[in-house]
């Protein structure tokens, strides 16, 4: 297993990192994501560290804080050995103070991510949005406070816009508070987006890219293909309209070259859309999931091999849209772009 420092930090994390949400899933959204009981999600603890993958992501909003629950019992006797992420800001409940990243909130969301996860620290703790009704100074100095209290050694934002990331950092190097090293971020060979701001930003301010749904909503599997339905099976019958949207024509074009590159690897086609993440500038960590021992150790296949430059060009002339405005110009115009070389 590959280790990067996540951002700018000493911090080292694996390249592929395992995310929780499909343990104890109940909801209309988790429990089509699984299911995973403690004696099940222990046995795929142990599959993930024996192949060096020692990072577990997980969020209190995920089954109202019963993955948190089961992560704990899962690495309970060995929590030296990993590295616990988890997410707070989403609404817990329908309660003035159950949402949001308030100094209340964030204290009291700590404190009871702690006593499920059944630990004394969490090793990053990550914002799962921007809280636009709190002033920025008051939330970033309650995290400064709670790293100085052990109980979080790092800090991270996820799904921010680049304003508010910016922002957040700015206000961190003026008062000297402890920074965000990570920002958990969409993104997939169906869905580049991060490419246009966020990655430029975390470029140059060194935060490293924790990316979810790195398999598009679970449509770069090579299960959903042209001219096919839905497997029975798939979970995007109930959870499609939570995740991303992808438009279906370029899906299947995507599909189609990752099966041409399937063919000349020997490799699947998740693990070739995986691999081409691990390459991608600013990305630390890719989040895979897996509900069962046999899907787990397909993903861990991705590393440990690298695609060709060929592959690699091939993969992104299919899969590249055309960036919004004021991006566009900054790749079509040969002014901008002299000016702002691209990152990929």
């Amino acid at each position: 297993m590959e280790y990067r420092n996540l951002g700018a930090s000493g911090l080292r994390v694996p390249v592929l990192s395992f995310g929780a949400g499909t343990f104890a899933g109940s909801g209309p959204l988790f429990s089509a994501w699984g299911s995973t009981d403690a004696a099940e999600a222990r046995r795929l603890v142990d599959i993930c560290l024996e192949a060096g993958v020692n990072l577990f992501d997980t969020a209190d909003v995920y089954s109202a804080g019963a993955s948190e629950q089961v992560l704990g019992q899962a690495i309970r006797g060995r929590r030296d050995a990993v590295l616990i992420s988890t997410k707070t800001a989403l609404p817990m409940g329908d309660g003035p103070a159950d949402w949001g990243s308030s100094r209340s909130r964030l204290i009291r969301s700590v404190d009871a991510a702690l006593q499920r996860l059944g630990t004394d620290y969490i090793d990053l703790l990550q914002l799962h949005a921007f809280d636009a009704s709190t002033p920025i100074e008051e939330v970033l100095s309650t995290l400064d406070n709670l790293v100085k209290a052990g109980k979080i050694r790092y800090i991270g934002a996820s799904n921010f816009a680049g304003w508010e990331l910016m922002k957040s950092l700015a206000v961190s190097e003026k008062h000297a508070y402890v920074r965000h090293v990570a920002h958990q971020v969409y993104y997939s060979l169906a869905g580049r987006d991060y490419e246009w701001e966020l990655m430029p930003l975390g470029h140059d301010q060194n935060v490293g890219a924790l990316v979810w749904s790195p398999l598009a909503w679970g449509r770069l599997t090579g299960k959903i293909r042209r001219g096919q339905p839905l497997p029975e099976k798939s979970r995007l019958h109930e959870t499609a309209s939570f995740g991303p949207p992808v438009d279906d024509e370029t899906l299947f074009d995507i599909v189609d070259v990752l099966d041409e590159i399937a063919g000349e690897t020997g490799k699947s086609v998740p693990q070739i859309a995986l691999n081409w993440l691990l390459s991608r500038p600013t990305v630390a960590s890719v989040i895979i999931g897996a509900r069962n021992e046999e899907q787990l150790r397909q993903n861990l296949g991705a590393v440990g091999w690298t695609l060709s430059k060929e592959q690699i060009e091939r993969l992104d002339k299919v899969s590249e849209t055309t960036a919004p405005y004021p991006y566009f110009p900054y790749r079509r115009q040969e002014g901008f772009a002299r000016l702002n070389p691209p990152l990929v």
